[in-house]
């Protein structure tokens, strides 16, 4: 049995907004200010619907949710029609980001994020699928009315078997009825759940995890990975639970060393390892990645493959610059750790790093080394992380061979 999530029933408001906001909103921009507002019929309650309407015409421009808890105060759905917010929308859209997914689901791969918030027009929610678990994790109240609507629709498009719900930090401080963590459809024999990535097996802890149990969007970058590991020695620094590692390992590199300050994460790659029979060649370092590097390279060691992929440095625009300073100097300590001919893969998950200044700074870095160096590649984000808007795209790599 389905939860019951009933909460106060939603209600309509109309709502005026500055021009500036108008213009943003007829560009399809998913966010609407509290400071842009200039009039609305009455006070909202969470997850009410906004009805916007333009100032010259009174025309309808957009339909959103109403969010009193956050600056960004209307979560857009729909634009310019009109639209009844009722079982059968959820299910189009629902069903239209299913069908987004269909290439992916066409390999041997049953992990994927399934709803990428306002980039599928569903803003504020997050929904992944490990397998036959279903991950949705709600950054916004603004869900609470509707999740007797969307769940049930969640379930049966993704034929899942299990639910589990997944809260933000901001969220949990504001629910009292759900719980992070908490399983409201059918059972969860095991928290770590294991699914498969283009063949390859991974666990993936559904209730603590960090954000919904595993990171998904560098699924292509691992596979990649794979593709060139053959015979090389590989190292992965900030490694987490091992991705790309595994994909190394499974490609046939002779020897790869996962790095990351975290020796909890490192167990997950350990064991994410021995689920695919791939532990004989696999070292790990517990230590912080700047020391790291510098222990390596004080050591004399090379690598074929080195992975640089750090968490968000960036997560105000107030610290973008230090991030730029972290970037560059992550490069200096990788260009000594790789042999002659060899790759390395810088990325970056920094949303307040636009990927054009990413790119620039990290082949400017190179350009300043005494290495000669060729770009490879650039990539963004998978298949199963579309790109809706200007704020929806976070994750940029860049693939260089270093002569």
């Amino acid at each position: 049995m389905i939860k019951d999530f009933s909460t106060s029933t939603p209600e309509r408001i109309a709502v005026k907004v500055n021009k500036a906001a108008e213009r943003m909103i007829r560009k399809q921009h998913p966010w609407v200010f509290e400071s842009a507002i200039t009039k609305q019929s009455k006070a909202g309650k969470v997850g009410d619907l906004a009805i916007i309407y333009d100032q010259k015409n009174n025309k309808l421009l957009a339909i959103g949710l109403y969010d009193p808890d956050s600056p960004i105060r209307i979560k857009l759905l729909q634009f310019r029609q009109k639209a009844n917010i009722n079982t059968a929308w959820f299910r189009a859209k629902i069903q239209e980001a299913y069908h987004k997914r269909a290439m992916l689901l066409a390999t041997e791969t049953n992990s994927y994020r399934f709803i990428y918030g306002e980039n599928d027009g569903l803003p504020a929610l997050i929904v992944d699928v490990y397998d036959k678990v279903l991950v949705i994790k709600i950054y916004a109240r603004i869900w609470l009315p509707y999740l007797n609507v969307i769940l049930p629709l969640l379930l049966e498009i993704s034929t899942c078997e299990t639910a589990v719900f997944r809260l933000s930090r901001n969220v949990q401080k504001v629910v009292s009825n759900l719980d992070d963590g908490e399983v409201v459809y059918g059972n969860l024999v095991n928290e770590d759940v294991i699914f498969s990535e283009h063949g390859l097996r991974f666990s993936a802890n559904v209730v603590k995890g960090h954000k919904t149990g595993y990171f998904l969007d560098h699924r292509h970058n691992r596979k990649k990975i794979g593709t060139l590991a053959k015979d090389k020695s590989v190292l992965d620094i900030f490694a987490y639970a091992g991705g790309f590692s595994v994909h190394a390992l499974a490609g046939g590199a002779k020897r790869v060393v996962s790095l990351d300050i975290s020796a909890q994460a490192l167990a997950m790659a350990t064991k994410n390892a021995a689920l695919n029979n791939l532990t004989a060649k696999h070292e790990t370092m517990a230590v912080d990645a700047f020391e790291g590097m510098q222990k390596l390279t004080r050591k004399r060691e090379k690598f074929d493959i080195v992975i640089v992929d750090p968490p968000a440095f960036a997560k105000r625009e107030k610290e973008v610059e230090k991030a730029l300073y972290s970037y560059a100097r992550l490069v200096k300590l990788a260009i000594p750790l790789i042999q002659k001919n060899g790759i390395l893969l810088m990325c970056s998950c920094s949303s307040r790093v636009k990927s054009d200044v990413f790119f620039d700074l990290i082949t400017a870095t190179l350009q300043k080394s005494n290495r000669s160096f060729r770009v490879l590649e650039r990539t963004l984000h998978d298949v199963d992380h579309p790109i809706g808007f200007p704020e929806g795209a976070y994750l940029k790599s860049i693939y260089f061979r270093l002569l």
